[in-house]
């Protein structure tokens, strides 16, 4: 947008807001003084709105991206291989994710390896409410641009199906959250080490890859960040940057008083507890095409891919690796259609039996949610102009789209939702005493030192994914997710329909198929207690509506037993998108579907690389590990061609 003077902006910005105050202070009348002396004003906010639209889709026409599928396959007949020579590349990877993107990005550095990336989306910088932090939420409505799966009826947490969004676009759900940097603890990936029998996934080598993506933003805000253990040349920027609510700093303060100690920087070696701050588009990858002459191990050869469920099928082929890169859900989805998976359960959807392998799909684990809405007392944060229902509104939402497109300056439109946060672990006894809390729970962590609850706020509650809102009032939410669940899941196909949708079952609250976990319920009740603690602290408290009695906000809950509290635990659990372990980097024997270099079991020239080889949850937010895992794949990779060619 460089071609608009940055003073004629600002200029713009500030009648936008003059509007905004005089409707404000003077109803009908203040309408009709700000619009007669700013028309010409709110002609030309109409005309860059106009402009930014035509930018966004001129940018979207000039794309390299690939639509036209017969340019990088070959046309087949579905399910069979075509007897011609197929397109080949070095490496195929299906699924453009946030490991996909990174991967391949990373491997295209060598001009010896060629690389095609397959994503059945299209791109996401050229959704403006993929680039908006504030508006991410809205992709959840666009099946376009998002898979919108629900679960199985969950049996433990009130037999509901829950929605499970998994994005349909580069950049995968990193392009549809909340753009919240932080990595897990140490002691996570000093478990992966221990259960891949490599220490290289260890944190003290394995930190080297998150410094690669990183590109530190330092901030004067926050000087006791350790610069030094920050990656400062990598293509993802990460830092302090926007805080508009006011209540990401209420909420740090009141996360002190309660008793939980502050940290500046949840990535530093110190650990994670404490409170702060070429490519084919529109390619649905079908099946793996798998050579099995007899007597020769079966590798992977290529990839069939397509548009449209009914459209025609595309062949590709891969010289030395097909890469599945789709994610928690869609990449054991694609390996159980290729027929790499429990026998019984394929012969069952009538897919033939490639590879017999009991743990595809299995050992799905994910980070249950539970949220909690206050209202507020005054406004300390409005954003209710982001759904304008007034002229003022929208007045004040095209301020917001001229600070944030146009001037680049952050502003509202920045705002991720959850600008803080707070990681506790569930036996603290300076938090639970043993007086008031007497039961004696499962340490699920990883280390002594990690988390097992994460605690973020909103400056407006919601509920349903941001689908439903409390109208007609201000509000504050605070939200509390289990980081060490001991529940266990599933995917499964529904038919071999590779357009269909698969089962997806967490299984929340159970412990793998067998039982109900007591364990991830009584935690969380913890943490309801703890959060509703914290709301009773300064600064929070005297910014919230203590006298309120709405019975659809929690101000009495405190009042409530355990067993009512765990009632409402189990009524709004919800996922927090960060579902992984599903093709889990384990030993064979130990229900693993990958080995430490992320090959498949049983099938040369196939790997997985994204949050589904995790072999355990992380304690805290998987993109991270997605980019790192992806940058250590790239890595290995690039050193085995390379020893190879000598």
């Amino acid at each position: 947008m460089s071609g608009f003077p940055d003073a004629a902006i600002s200029s713009l910005t500030k009648g936008l807001n003059a509007v905004v105050e005089k409707l404000n202070a003077g109803g009908a009348n203040g309408l009709a003084a700000a619009l007669k002396p700013t028309t010409r004003t709110l002609l030309s906010s109409a005309v860059l709105l106009v402009f930014l639209r035509l930018y966004l889709k001129k940018r979207q026409k000039k794309s390299k991206y690939v639509t036209n599928l017969s340019k990088v396959g070959k046309q087949v007949q579905a399910g069979q291989v075509s007897a011609q020579a197929l397109p080949e590349y070095d490496v195929i990877i299906v699924g453009g994710g946030t490991s996909g993107c990174a991967l391949a990005a990373r491997l295209s550095e060598d001009p010896n390896i060629r690389v095609l990336l397959l994503e059945s989306g299209g791109s996401g910088r050229v959704l403006p409410d993929s680039r908006t932090p504030a508006s991410y939420t809205r992709l959840y409505a666009k099946p376009e641009h998002v898979h919108n799966y629900f679960t199985e009826p969950q049996t433990s947490a009130d037999g509901k199906k829950k929605f499970w969004p998994r994005a349909r676009m580069l950049g995968g759900c990193s392009s549809i959250n909340a753009q919240m940097a932080q990595y897990g603890a140490p002691g996570d990936f000093d478990e992966w080490a221990a259960i891949s029998g490599d220490d290289s996934w260890s944190w003290k080598i394995f930190a080297q890859y998150f410094r690669k993506f990183e590109n530190y933003q330092p901030h004067p805000g926050y000087p006791l960040v350790d610069k030094s253990v920050k990656g400062t040349q990598g293509p993802v920027h990460v830092g302090y940057y926007n805080s508009v609510s006011g209540w990401c700093n209420y909420f740090i303060e009141s996360c002190v008083a309660a008793g939980i100690p502050f940290t500046h920087d949840f990535n530093g070696p110190q650990g994670t507890n404490g409170a702060g701050r070429i490519i084919a588009t529109n390619a649905t990858g079908t099946r793996v095409i798998i050579d099995e002459t007899p007597g020769e191990q079966r590798r992977a050869v290529g990839v069939e891919f397509a548009n449209t469920e009914n459209g025609p099928r595309f062949q590709a082929r891969a010289k030395k690796d097909v890469i599945i890169s789709a994610g928690a859900v869609q990449s054991p989805h694609i390996l159980l259609l290729s027929g790499i998976g429990p026998a019984d359960h394929l012969k069952s959807k009538c897919v033939k039996v490639v590879e017999d392998l009991p743990g595809v799909g299995a050992n799905l684990v994910d980070h249950p949610i539970v949220d909690m809405y206050f209202k507020q007392s005054g406004v300390v944060a409005d954003f209710s102009f982001l759904r304008p229902g007034s002229i003022g509104g929208i007045l004040k939402l095209f301020g917001a789209l001229g600070q944030y497109y146009l001037l680049g300056r952050g502003g509202p439109l920045a705002m991720n939702w959850g600008e803080s946060a707070a990681f506790i672990r569930t036996d603290d006894p300076a938090l639970f005493p043993p007086s008031e809390f007497p039961e004696k729970l499962i340490d699920s962590t990883s280390a002594k030192d990690s988390p097992d609850i994460e605690y973020f706020c909103t400056s407006t509650a919601y509920k349903d994914h941001g689908r439903i809102f409390f109208e007609g009032i201000h509000t504050f939410a605070i939200h509390a997710y289990l980081l060490r669940p001991t529940s266990r899941g599933q995917i499964r196909l529904n038919s071999s329909n590779p357009f269909a949708h698969p089962s997806v079952n967490p299984k929340t609250f159970h412990l793998l198929a067998i039982s109900t976990t007591h364990e991830d319920v009584a935690k969380l009740v913890r943490s309801v207690r703890l959060g509703l603690r914290i709301t009773q602290q300064e600064p929070v408290r005297s910014h919230l509506d203590q006298t309120c009695t709405r019975p659809d906000l929690d101000h009495q809950l405190h009042l409530k037993s355990d067993k009512e509290i765990e009632a409402l635990v189990r009524e709004r659990v919800e996922t927090v998108y960060h579902p992984t372990s599903t093709c889990r980097m384990a030993p064979l024997e130990q229900g693993g579907v990958v080995d430490n270099k992320l090959r498949v079991y049983g099938v040369q020239g196939l790997r997985v690389c994204d949050a589904s080889v995790f072999p355990s949850i992380i304690s805290g937010h998987t993109a991270g590990a997605c980019f790192a895992v992806a940058e250590k794949l790239a890595d290995d990779i690039k050193a085995e061609y390379a020893a190879a060619r000598r």
